[in-house]
């Protein structure tokens, strides 16, 4: 049986935060809306109630009855969830004379204290509230205040029930991993075992006993989470697994081509359908980029719906749905932030079921997941790429010959940043065509060519980014080798902007 911990997501920009730290820690969790507790699970060994944007006396805050939780299961309340917990225990929570945003820093703690055990004596805490707890009930212990809140920490006597008012999840708060491991290991008693081998094996075996005897068909896009996913399932189902990986004409230079032969290497079985021209006409005259990316996926569709009808007995589609995307799907406030379809309308439209051996990993944990399957750091290790491809990154209508110019200049940048060891040390990287001409002079004559901008940025997760610091030598040899071995190029800018306000992509 799968143990875990569940995290009760009351709205927090934070609560993907605990998760990742907990799986760090070998700890399987899953984060759920903070209304769908799913009671009768039995491998549960704690519960995390999350921070809110919410304060508790907001008329619309978020709450729950806690009565079937509460000194049944270990529980943790962070920020909002400590404050729940006194709210809703008869303690005052107001709005604070002195509120906490920031490094804050622990005045005292009770050290024999399971939760707060080890903790060092003026420990760095992360707050992020308005709110303070003024008055806790008289079963409420406390076990840790900083300069400037008396009630940073309590522990509920008579039931294994703790809440913290800082957010031991963030990085800066610098016991926050040694505070969340007393909880999983000490107090939860979680055997703190769950690896890249271990999710394999049960993984794999799930699928076996899912799947039985029947065929799946696979949408390969070359990327990281989709190559993932078709090695598992290869390794659970062998031949009945049918990979189809679709070339629409806006992948990088000579993809298709290498992305095959590092397939057929792995033992997968693929199908590799050259549909360039279909693309390029669909596409034709086309500037608007919501248009674009609406025809590239429509197309996708039509073409993989095409190619998997030709194949017999199929019953399941396989997709490379991640963790970020199953939350993002879920209703925490009533609003769904957004829909995730990697192929968008395929199993309706296919009256397939679906399989996702992904869902519950984060992207770094795919990575881990792959190299334990033996898969190449080659393709482990790729930059995130445009679902739409190359024509994002081809500002105004999509020609092949514009095509034929972004991916030779593309390839010098990419090979420019392996060569010189700084591929692995960007989250992003790319070259962007540009629907402006400029003049330059080559070889005493004028030319009226276009202009690319390069674009590489640092992240974790691609919700935030920073324009990437890449040496001025560097730049100026790939700007020379473009404008010198890319016909039509004759001028190259740098990117930098950060996002937010902008974003990775310019479409």
């Amino acid at each position: 049986m799968q143990e875990k911990i569940i995290i009760l997501d009351f709205g927090s920009q934070y609560t993907q935060l605990i998760a990742r730290r907990l799986r760090e820690l070998n700890t399987y969790c899953e984060i759920l809306p903070y209304n769908k507790f799913p009671f009768g699970d039995e491998g549960i060994k704690g519960v995390i109630l999350s921070g809110s944007p919410y304060s508790v006396n907001d008329p619309q805050a978020l709450f729950v009855d806690l009565s079937r939780i509460r000194g049944v299961y270990p529980v943790l309340g962070v920020c909002y969830g400590a404050q729940f917990l006194a709210h809703t225990s008869g303690g005052k929570v107001e709005s604070a004379d002195t509120r906490e945003y920031g490094r804050a820093n622990l005045a005292w703690h009770d050290d024999s204290d399971p939760l707060m055990h080890g903790m060092r004596e003026n420990s760095t805490v992360w707050m992020s509230h308005g709110d303070s707890i003024t008055v806790i009930p008289p079963s409420f212990k406390l076990v840790a205040s900083t300069h400037e809140v008396k009630t940073a920490a309590f522990h509920i006597e008579g039931e294994q029930t703790w809440g913290v008012q800082f957010h031991p999840e963030v990085y800066h708060s610098e016991d926050g991993t040694l505070l969340l491991t007393n909880f999983v290991r000490d107090i939860c008693h979680c055997n703190m075992d769950w690896t890249p081998a271990s999710f394999i094996e049960h993984t794999v075996a799930q699928l076996q006993e899912k799947l039985g005897n029947d065929k799946v068909v696979l949408a390969l896009s070359g990327g990281v989470d989709s190559t993932v996913a078709a090695v598992l399932l290869n390794k659970a189902i062998g031949s009945r697994l049918t990979c189809i990986f679709v070339d629409n004409g806006l992948l990088r230079k000579n993809e298709f081509e290498s992305v095959l032969a590092n397939y057929k290497d792995m033992g997968l079985n693929v199908l590799g359908i050259d549909a360039k021209e279909y693309f390029y006409e669909q596409l034709k005259g086309v500037t608007d980029p919501e248009k674009k990316r609406k025809i590239i996926g429509k197309g996708f569709i039509d073409i993989f719906d095409r190619e998997a009808r030709k194949l017999t007995d199929i019953k399941w589609l396989a997709q490379g749905t991640i963790y970020p995307d199953v939350i993002e799907s879920l209703s925490i406030t009533g609003m769904t932030i957004k829909s995730h379809h990697n192929v968008g309308g395929l199993p309706e439209k296919m009256n397939l079921k679906l399989v996702e051996p992904l869902r519950l990993l984060f992207k770094d944990e795919v990575r881990r997941v792959g190299r334990e399957l033996g898969i190449s750091n080659k393709l482990i290790g790729r930059h995130p790429f445009p679902g739409p491809g190359l024509g994002v990154r081809i500002l105004g209508d999509i020609t092949p010959e514009k095509v034929r110019i972004l991916q030779d200049a593309d390839h010098i940048f990419i090979q420019g940043l392996i060569d010189n060891d700084l591929y692995d040390k960007v989250w992003q990287a790319g070259v962007v065509l540009l629907p402006v001409q400029s003049v330059g002079v080559m070889g005493d004559e004028r030319t009226y060519e276009r202009a690319v901008a390069l674009r590489a940025v640092l992240s974790t997760d691609g919700m935030t980014a920073d324009w990437a610091r890449l040496p001025y030598e560097f730049l100026a040899k790939v700007s020379n080798d473009i404008i010198n071995k890319v016909r039509g190029v004759n001028r190259v800018v740098y990117d930098i902007s950060s996002k937010p306000p902008s974003t990775i992509e310019w479409e």
